[in-house]
């Protein structure tokens, strides 16, 4: 059975599309390769922030549904995501933007040999820079070449993603069986599990959390975060593995920009495994990506509608 290879992506809720974009383009450096619609919800925007070219690995994502409550934090949910950057210098590079941007963040720290940065943002979504001076894992992508921050600082990938949960035992156990990842080392209640060739970009942190409250999702948490795998062949032996642990799953979903599985290992946490291609430059050219509404061929003929529901948000930067 192949290994799945690492983060995908992290699709998370956001109160504000319009925020978002000005937090990820102007503070963060992450480009934004997609603005399109949520395929299951074309009332919602979906906007995806990736490297310079929308590698897979680098992506996080984000819903704006209307109407939708604040979430909270605690346990039993996709608690913080983390983004990579070259070095520890790129993290001191980082602190000092944040105190210049009055970016809500914590000092930096190490877990697990790596120098992090832990920081928020207006919704209190959870993230951290983590350095990838000492990671031997799974490649990077490639920092956004005319973004704001400069190349040799810049973010260009996902690292681990942080998951509290109340029954680490039972999780452990199932996550090891199902997803094929493997507890590497622990610090405390936080176990690091690794899959693929390990590494920042290919890790799952999972935090034993028996006292905090119970999460639940709105704006200001994530949604889901997906797993890689190289192509549909893979995919599809995937979807047989979890059929095979009787574990209710979407089966095979096209999202055109990528090939997709959905299922849920424990409530409420959701897990998706997504193929690296086809890639965001299939309609889009890399000069403009993201500049316009971009709209897979199954909801093309639904344009019109579509323009009338979201508003518009002004994200042309090539002028």
């Amino acid at each position: 059975m192949n290994q799945l290879t690492g983060i995908h992506h992290v699709t998370a809720i956001t109160s504000s599309a319009e925020k978002i974009y000005d937090f990820f383009n102007d503070i963060l450096g992450l480009r934004l390769v997609k603005k399109t619609v949520n395929q299951d919800d074309i009332n919602t925007y979906h906007l995806f922030f990736a490297d310079d070219e929308g590698n897979a690995g680098t992506d996080m994502t984000f819903f704006d549904f209307k109407g939708i409550s604040k979430g909270q934090h605690g346990t039993n949910e996709i608690a913080r995501t983390s983004f990579r950057v070259p070095n520890d210098k790129a993290v001191e590079y980082f602190l000092d933007r944040f105190e210049s941007f009055n970016v809500k963040h914590d000092g930096i720290q190490e877990m697990f040999g790596k120098k992090i940065l832990p920081f928020e943002d207006f919704d209190g979504q959870l993230y951290q820079i983590i350095s990838d001076e000492h990671d031997n894992g799974v490649a990077p992508g490639v920092a956004w070449k005319n973004g704001p921050v400069p190349e040799e600082f810049g973010i260009y990938g996902l690292g681990p993603v942080f998951i509290t949960v109340n029954q680490f035992t039972a999780f452990k156990s199932a996550f090891e069986a199902v997803y094929l990842f493997k507890e590497t080392q622990s610090e405390g209640n936080y176990h690091l599990f690794e899959t693929g060739e390990g590494g920042n970009g290919a890790s799952v942190i999972i935090v034993d959390d028996t006292t905090s409250q119970t999460a639940y999702q709105g704006f200001g948490t994530v949604h889901h975060v997906a797993f890689r795998v190289p192509d549909e062949e893979t995919l599809r032996a995937w979807i047989e593995r979890l059929d095979s642990f009787n574990l209710p799953n979407s089966g095979y979903v096209d999202r055109f920009f990528f090939k997709s599985l959905y299922a849920r290992l424990a409530m409420p946490i959701l897990f998706e495994i997504a193929t690296d291609g086809p890639g965001f430059m299939g309609d889009e050219p890399y000069e403009t990506l993201g500049e316009k509404l971009s709209l897979p061929p199954f909801l093309e003929g639904q344009r019109e509608y579509i323009e009338s529901q979201v508003r518009h948000i002004d994200t042309v930067r090539s002028k």
